[in-house]
Parts: structure tokens; sequence; C-alpha cells
């Protein structure tokens, strides 16, 4: 029992990391009816910038965090103008194919510029962590717990109970009639893939600490998280949240007790599963469509 409830933890805390992920596939997906295969790729980005910040300049790790974040921001709005904007009449497919090159375009411009060599960033806190009863709880796992708990506290709060949450809802919702309304379709855009972005980089600043910081974290974290939205129904917030948190678990416990050289795989065998008996995810709905 003590090992379950410490796998348990850690499980929920790396499901977090894939939660956070996934809602910024659902949201850019929702607003757009686009897939953003370049979500992983901002973790990434926003990992190395800490290093940068933090490591390499030595700087306080709050204003780092804050410099990073305020890049995030940055990227997330010139990916909306760059990447999705000069398509946004387009069918969906090239808008899918320009965020993929996007993706490789921003893992190889970081590693031209910081090379191969995956780099350490340090914990938020020098304590390792602390027990609760048989259950060792990592500082680490804890925080990512905690933001990503606030974090979606605050989603709910504001599309739920403020204008400009609503207006966004609206646009993802239908956006011609959005327009009509005289909501600014093209800005409520723009902010959800800041928005996107953001989140997707503090995952990465999250994690990064737990993981090595490398190129190729991106598109493992990404891989996950787009699991995690198919399996908790895509386009649906609280299946993004749960379809994390399931996979994170199953992952945790799957090394354990299986195998740990095939943890990542496990991710994918539940994808499958899901894929050919519930396609529609956990709390997604079937439509039919008559030709």
């Amino acid at each position: 029992m003590d090992l379950i409830l410490q796998l348990l933890f850690t499980g929920i805390g790396i499901g977090a990391v894939y939660a956070l992920v996934a809602l910024g596939f659902v949201l850019i997906f929702r607003a757009t009816n686009v897939v953003n295969f370049a979500q992983g790729e901002f973790s990434m980005v926003a990992a190395f910038l800490m290093v940068v910040f933090a490591v390499d300049l030595q700087w306080p790790y709050w204003l780092s965090f804050l410099l990073a974040i305020g890049g995030m921001a940055m990227l997330g709005a010139l990916f909306n103008l760059g990447v999705y904007y000069p398509l946004r009449h387009r069918t969906y497919l090239p808008v899918i194919i320009s965020t993929i090159g996007a993706s490789i375009f921003l893992a190889n411009t970081t590693l031209a510029l910081y090379g191969p060599q995956p780099q350490v960033l340090p914990p938020v806190f020098e304590t390792q962590g602390f027990l609760i009863g048989p259950v060792f709880l990592d500082t680490q796992y804890l925080l990512i717990i905690v933001v990503t708990a606030v974090l979606v506290a605050f989603q709910y709060w504001f599309f739920e109970h403020t204008l400009l949450g609503k207006k966004l809802q609206a646009t993802s919702q239908d956006k011609e009639m959005a327009a009509l309304l005289g909501i600014p379709v093209a800005g409520m855009i723009m902010l959800t893939f800041v928005y996107s972005a953001v989140l997707g980089g503090i995952a990465g600043i999250l994690v990064a600490p737990v993981l090595f910081v490398s190129i190729q974290m991106g598109a493992t974290i990404a891989l996950k998280a787009f699991a995690a939205t198919i399996i908790g129904g895509f386009g649906d917030v609280t299946g993004a949240i749960i379809g994390g948190l399931a996979l994170g678990i199953i992952e945790t416990f799957g090394a354990a007790y299986v195998s740990v050289p095939y943890k990542d795989a496990f991710a994918f065998i539940v994808l499958v599963a899901f894929l050919a008996f519930r396609p529609q995810g956990i709390f997604g709905e079937r439509i039919a469509e008559k030709a």
C-alpha cells in the first residue's frame, strides 16, 4: 500500500504536466479547429529560456520565470501571426502542416543556438521533500500539482465569470456569430495562442528540474499530452485534465510493475485501446453524419 500511494503521488505529478499541455491543445483546437503540433515545443523553449536566465546568467529564479513566461507570450503571438493567421481561410490540413513545420523550426533553432547537450535546471526549493506517513512528497512534484490545480481553478473562473472569458468561449463555439455580435475574433484567437503558449511554457518549466532539459523533451511531452486529449475526449477541457492525470498514473504504475524501458509505450497502448473501443474519449460524444 505504501508503494501504491507513492506511485500515485508521482503519477499525479507527471500527469499534471501532461494536463497543462493538453489544455493548450484543446484551447487552440476549440478556437481554430486545428491541432497545434508545436505545443510541446513551447514547453521545450520555455525550459531552455529558464536555463539561460537562471543558470547561465545567474539571475534570480522569480525574475527568470517572469522573463521566460513573457518570452512564451511573445512566441505565442508570433506563432499566431506567422503560422496560423496567413492560412486561417484555408482548410485545416495546410495549417496542421505549418504547425509541424514550426515545431521542427523551433527544435532546430534551439539546437543551433544551444547545442545538443542536455541541461540541468535546479528546482525552485532547496528542500528535496518531506515525509507524510509512508509517502515521500517531493517538493517539485508537489509544486507541479499545486500550480496545475491553481491554473485549472483560474481557468474555470476566467471562462465562467469574466466577460473576456465568455467572449473567448463564444469565439470558440461560432466565430461567424461572434463577429456579428461585435467580438474581435482575430484578437480572441491571438489571446488563445498566447495563453496556450504560456500554459505549455509553465508545464515545461515545472517539469524541467525533474527531467533533463533537452531538444527532445518537447516532442515527448506533446505526444503524451496529445494522447491525453484523445483519451479525455478531443476538444473537452475536463477531458484534457482527466486524461492527462490518468495517463501520468498509468505510465508510473506501468513503469513500476511492468517495465521501466517501456514506460513511454503504455500511453500509446491506452490510446490505441480508446481509439478501438471508445474513439470519442471519456467525455466525448458520438457525432453521426449523413452523407
